[in-house]
């Protein structure tokens, strides 16, 4: 079983892993340049249309598939972690 979910969970990260880092480095870098006045080069305008998927035409779903495929990595994650796992104890017989 957890061969097969360290595949999925591969698989996932690959596919799910440049929508989260486009995700997370437009937020930061939209934060830097509206909240701290800092000029990057980039208008906040065109980091924010990237952030939150406008600029594919994808704003109506973006959100939605980043956060499905996080959840997917935490549940293919947490299954292998083994800290829902059974635990066997042993019959103490006296």
């Amino acid at each position: 079983m957890k061969r097969s979910f360290r595949k999925y969970h591969r698989l996932l990260g690959l596919i799910i892993s440049l929508p989260l880092i486009l995700t997370v480095f437009t937020g930061m870098l939209t934060t830097i340049v509206r909240e701290w006045s800092m000029n990057i080069g980039v208008p906040a305008s065109l980091l924010l249309s990237i952030h939150t998927g406008e600029i594919f035409h994808l704003e109506g779903i973006y959100p939605i598939l980043n956060g499905i495929g996080l959840i997917g990595l935490l549940v293919t994650g947490l299954s292998m972690s083994g800290l829902f796992a059974k635990k066997n104890r042993p019959n103490s017989q006296n």
